[in-house]
């Protein structure tokens, strides 16, 4: 029988070996290479297959516009797969190298900025969400409240570009986001090129802002932050997905990841102000303000109950993201109607909303799909204020385990409300 000492150093060894072994088969030195030429295909490819616009002054009139119709948009999207194929499998020997030890967080955060820098210089890709985000800046910027008035009534440069269903919804998104694009349009006016352009790059802050955030989250709370950060941003969804596509969804990230670091280790008010900032962008994120409020009032009472504490935290919170919401709205020039306009895109009725894709099921057995689905979205709602409940109160201890409650919360709120799309999940 072996001593415990010598059973603890056989462990170590065997976990060394490990180690070595997983370093051996899969090395670091090619990923961050394997992935650039991955991303530069992608970006290459962008170009014939990506979300371009129809009267483009890049390409246009040049013999490189062959790209864009028939056999030569064939080849772009070749290219654009190749380029997947190969971030992908990139991503995975970075993972292991993560895992090996033979990648710290710096390394990540470089090797995800050398993976984005490409795509960032091309279309977006899979999505036109970047033209619709300037279309509803046009309204906006006209003068008029994008949450009552729609962008199919503003025609110009900037809408012809958008998806056409979106021109007919009123904005679903925060009054900083409007804020956001409606300065963008008042640098580049009708230049739909570089206000996309421009409308992405104050997207990607996020991005900096969560490479700066997940490390220090992950300090406070036991977790490896090379690990977390090759999940969360060197990820190909959030690459190719978010930061390519230009979505809101990635400032929203951004921000609410600084605002749960800071809430947890040294200005939670300055926290909430972020996480309401972030509110202001997609309003998913303030599923995440009654979990971060435990810990505030944890800390404000010593870590023991006491209704002054809870009571003074509570007001503050509520304060906080009041006052916030109100700046945004009263900076971008438009009202609260973006409450009421968050069901704007329930038309969609995609299978990776878990409430939708069972309505659409039990549609199809009974014969009348519009009513299954819209039963099935409020029983998927129920049960998404039941459970977010239920996550709530058993975070009342707060430190990790609001923070990890209101991760779950914020994925149980992708999984059944009404609508979910890809990169919702990042």
């Amino acid at each position: 029988m072996s001593t415990p000492a010598f059973a603890g150093r056989s462990a170590s060894v065997s976990a060394r070996s490990a180690k070595r072994t997983l370093a051996a088969r899969f090395p670091r030195r090619g990923a961050p290479a394997v992935g650039l030429a991955g991303s530069v295909l992608v970006s290459l490819g962008a170009f014939g297959a990506g979300a371009t616009v129809p009267h483009d002054p890049v390409l246009s009139g040049t013999v490189f516009s062959a790209v864009r119709f028939g056999h030569g948009r064939l080849l772009a999207t070749a290219v654009v797969y190749l380029g997947i194929f190969l971030l992908v499998s990139a991503w995975v020997r970075l993972g292991h190298s993560a895992r090996a030890g033979q990648a710290d967080a710096r390394k990540i955060v470089r090797t995800t900025w050398m993976w984005c820098a490409p795509l960032l210089c091309a279309p977006p890709l899979f999505s036109t969400d970047l033209y619709t985000y300037l279309a509803q800046g046009v309204v906006a910027q006209s003068g008029f409240d994008p949450y009552t008035r729609v962008a199919a009534n503003f025609p110009g440069p900037i809408t012809d570009n958008a998806a056409g269903g979106w021109l007919r919804i009123p904005s679903p998104y925060g009054p900083l986001h409007i804020l956001i694009v409606k300065s963008v349009l008042s640098v580049t006016g009708d230049n739909v090129i570089l206000g996309a352009l421009l409308t992405r790059l104050a997207m990607t802050a996020g991005l900096a802002l969560m490479c700066v955030a997940v490390p220090i989250l992950c300090r406070r709370l036991g977790a490896r932050p090379e690990c977390a950060l090759w999940m969360a941003a060197a990820n190909p969804l959030t690459v190719l997905c978010v930061v390519s596509g230009g979505h809101n969804d990635l400032l929203m990230i951004g921000l609410l990841s600084a605002g749960a670091a800071l809430v947890i280790t040294t200005v939670p008010g300055l926290g909430f102000v972020l996480v309401a900032l972030a509110a202001a962008v997609k309003v998913p994120a303030a599923a995440a303000l009654p979990f971060l409020w435990w810990e505030w009032a944890r800390r404000r009472s010593g870590g023991q109950f006491s209704v002054r504490g809870y009571g003074f935290t509570l007001i503050a919170a509520m304060s906080i993201v009041v006052v916030t919401m109100g700046l945004c709205s009263v900076f971008a020039g438009v009202s609260l109607g973006w409450i009421r306009a968050l069901s704007g895109n329930s038309e969609l009725e995609p299978w990776l909303s878990a409430s939708t894709s069972a309505g659409k099921i039990v549609g199809l057995l009974a014969g009348d799909p519009a009513e299954a689905v819209a039963v099935s979205r409020i029983v998927g709602c129920v049960v998404l204020v039941v459970v977010v409940a239920w996550l709530w109160w058993r975070s009342r201890a707060g430190g990790g385990r609001a923070v990890r409650g209101a991760a779950v919360a914020l994925f149980t709120t992708v999984v059944l409300a009404p609508v979910a799309l890809p990169w919702y999940f990042t």
